[in-house]
């Protein structure tokens, strides 16, 4: 039953609103990268409970696609996850005015969301050199159970890497 409720929780967090966008260097031959692993010292973003979480999930993801965590890498994975407030467009607006000129004045109605912006940079092991990147963008949900937030991790991971490796 609990495996029923996290699929609905990730189809419906799927649903609401998470934008992944890619870039990457052409040239690369994408073949070549069989392990990986992460940069030392990360400064995430996440605390350590999420962090723990969100680590979880890319590694599953990353090995079901085949690749191997290593400590001689032919990647290096860098992430950085920010959290920001959006700001509130609805507005009521009134004016005052007379002949030539007025007086208006916007009051914004209710608040702001809060959403996440997870980046994920893969950085060839050898050469130092950046070859992909995947930037997402969420509403995020600070307020959510455990069980909910490894649920829209899983989500994210699983939408960042989607087109991991590019097709040629």
């Amino acid at each position: 039953m609990k495996r029923f409720q996290a699929l609905i929780l990730a189809f419906l967090l799927t649903s609401c609103g998470v934008t992944v966008s890619y870039d990457y260097d052409k040239g690369t031959d994408f073949n070549q990268y069989k392990t990986y692993h992460y940069f030392d010292n990360m400064q995430t973003g996440f605390s350590q409970l999420d962090s723990k979480r969100f680590f979880t999930e890319l590694d599953a993801e990353l090995q079901s696609k085949g690749f191997i965590l290593s400590e001689t890498p032919d990647f290096i994975i860098d992430v950085k996850s920010v959290t920001y407030q959006n700001q509130q467009s609805s507005s009521v607006g009134m004016g005052v005015g007379s002949g030539g000129g007025g007086v208006s004045v916007g009051i914004p109605i209710g608040q702001g969301s809060v959403s996440r912006q997870i980046i994920l940079d893969f950085v060839d092991g050898e050469t130092q050199q950046l070859f992909w990147q995947g930037v997402s963008q969420e509403p995020a949900a600070p307020e959510n159970s455990p069980e909910a937030r490894t649920a829209q991790f899983k989500s994210v991971v699983l939408k960042l890497l989607e087109k991991y490796p590019p097709k040629k």
